[in-house]
């Protein structure tokens, strides 16, 4: 514990607040802190890795011939569906790791060091962001060597990623709620599967809306995770990308607004 109040401490105000400078370098250090635990968990390795290129695997050649007469074929519609309900569900990590954290006593060790309150937080919220990126570029990198091209250009590439960052970072506000309000990690997945499994499964991830029945139509249509495949799509394959693209970001926003101040208070609450 010495090392670690070595490396975060930094000079705090007379108010005893942690100067904003400081309070960034701190939520930073607490990032690396969390991402350089991997080499000592390698079994996070499977949940950031394996794991997505297992889901890309799946979806093009068990799914692939039925859906769309041939797993290319498959591959270029599912491709980017397959990589924002990957990053959905890696989103509770987060909640899992710090219900863990909390459940273990790591938040009262880290309080007892003059750093900011939420860089513990919001540092894990960052790594886990820089590990969705990773992610994405191992099930797109693998697309490619099974027959994915990106038509839309390396700016296409590089908006569709960021976009989906983006709402990813909007929904981990929900799950660092769920991290403080469950009793255990068993319990966080439990509800998140619950949660995240049909959002995603009655969307345009990974089949056209128009195929299905009239009523799930009309949540399709407006199904977060529709508009996100929509854009990621069409930003990768150089398709309309306009209304999708504000429509994602509208959710994002509203997904914030909505859970972000609720987990801060959860989040002070239990630390």
């Amino acid at each position: 514990m010495t090392a670690t109040a070595t490396t975060i401490t930094a000079p705090v105000t007379k108010s005893g607040r942690v100067r904003p400078l400081d309070g960034l370098r701190q939520t930073f250090t607490m990032a690396w802190r969390s991402l350089v635990a991997v080499k000592h968990n390698p079994l996070e390795l499977v949940d950031y890795s394996i794991t997505p290129i297992m889901f890309v695997f799946l979806f093009t050649y068990v799914l692939g011939g039925q859906m769309a007469g041939s797993p290319e074929a498959y591959l270029k519609y599912a491709l980017p569906g397959i990589i924002v309900q990957n990053t959905l569900f890696m989103t509770m990590y987060t909640a899992m790791a710090l219900n863990t954290d909390l459940t273990k006593g790591v938040f009262d060790r880290l309080r007892s060091l003059p750093i900011a309150r939420s860089a513990p937080l919001i540092g894990r919220i960052t790594a886990d962001l820089a590990k969705h990126v990773w992610a994405m570029l191992l099930m797109i990198g693998l697309g490619l060597l099974l027959g994915f091209r990106i038509t839309g250009g390396l700016n296409g590439l590089v908006l569709g990623m960021l976009l989906v960052v983006v709402f990813a970072a909007a929904v981990s506000w929900s799950a660092v709620l769920i991290g403080m309000l469950a009793g255990d990690a068993e319990k966080v997945q439990a509800f998140a599967f619950t949660i995240i499994f049909p959002i995603t499964f009655t969307s345009s991830a990974f089949v056209m809306v128009d195929t299905m029945p009239g009523w799930l139509q009309a949540w399709s249509d407006v199904n977060p995770v529709t508009h996100l495949s929509d854009a990621f799509r069409g930003l990768l394959l150089g398709g309309p990308v306009a209304e999708p693209v504000l429509w994602s970001l509208v959710w994002a926003a509203g997904i914030a607004v909505v859970f972000y101040p609720v987990a801060m208070r959860a989040y002070r609450a239990k630390t």
